[in-house]
């Protein structure tokens, strides 16, 4: 059986920011370095930083007064933002500056008085930050059903959309938005994260190929599924494991190429971990198909306060 590695896959700039925040931080203030929610959807990112002084809490309220505290790369509320200052939080700010991009469109939406549509799925960190930095009306869509069904309360409309969704879903809510409310505004779809789109295409390129697909990334990371499901519009049978151990090798029966690729929060020491793992029960060649060069980069937030 071969292997073909899709290209890119994995790390992203503002995944590679954020971790690089936290460690810095440490680095710089000393442990322990308070992070509100995972900084990235990955177990193998949170337990490597929690080993070298990273406190995760899903509350403010969980971090003493006056401590360091990083936002992560998902973004926050300003309502959030606002009560980590009254509680005297030393703030430091991992949001991507792409998701940034998205809150900063909501707001202005907002500020000239239209009700706001968020395309994503409710509950997701990134969603509910973005939503909590709209003053008026707003609402989350996340199917073509509810696209369809969605009645506004406001005279004027505009949307942004989640960073990680599948571009191919997304094109398709917004056609049926636009369709309906001519005059709605919003960001061109290229805004979706580059990151997002380099790597379902590379899946899309990558089906072509193969007759199995293995998305290395962790169960509630949101781009890491969309792989997988796009892996599945091509008719593939693809999985989401978070690494190794969770293979099993009755998938690979008759199989003759597996394709691998990895979500944009998951490191590649897993990819190489289960690329040996498959080595060791196959006879493999190995082999990355061409892809899109990612050469951007982030700076870091600053550490002083």
């Amino acid at each position: 059986m071969d292997i073909l590695l899709a290209r890119p896959r994995g790390f992203c700039a503002g995944v590679k920011r954020a971790i690089s925040t936290v460690e810095k931080a440490i680095e710089t203030h000393g442990r322990p370095i308070y992070v509100l929610h995972e900084i990235v959807h990955n177990r193998h990112v949170i337990d490597t930083l929690s080993s070298k002084g990273a406190i995760f809490v899903e509350e403010l309220t969980e971090i003493p007064r006056g401590s360091i505290t990083i936002f992560s790369a998902h973004g926050v509320s300003e309502q959030t933002v606002s009560m980590a200052r009254s509680r005297g939080l030393r703030i430091i700010d991992a949001t991507c500056p792409l998701v940034t991009k998205v809150h900063m469109q909501a707001r202005k939406y907002s500020a000239k008085g239209m009700e706001v549509l968020i395309i994503g799925h409710p509950g997701h960190p990134e969603v509910e930050g973005t939503r909590g930095w709209v003053k008026g009306p707003v609402s989350v869509i996340s199917t073509k059903s509810e696209a369809e069904k969605f009645e506004p309360v406001a005279d004027k409309l505009a949307y942004v959309t989640q960073t990680t969704l599948s571009i191919d879903d997304t094109k398709e809510i917004i056609e049926i938005l636009t369709s309906r409310f001519p005059q709605i505004e919003g960001p061109k779809l290229s805004d979706i994260c580059y990151a997002t789109q380099n790597r379902q295409d590379a899946v899309k390129r990558l089906s072509e190929q193969i007759d199995i697909l293995l998305v290395v990334g962790s169960k509630n990371s949101s781009n890491s599924n969309r792989l997988k499901e796009t892996g599945e519009h091509h008719g593939l049978p693809s999985y989401l494991i978070d690494n190794k151990d969770n293979l099993n090798m009755a998938w690979f029966e008759d199989k003759r190429c597996a394709g691998i690729t990895a979500g944009a929060s998951a490191p590649e020491v897993l990819v190489e971990e289960v690329v040996n793992t498959l080595k060791s029960h196959f006879d493999c060649n190995v082999a990355e198909l061409p892809g899109e060069e990612e050469t951007i980069e982030f700076r870091l937030p600053r550490m002083g306060f």
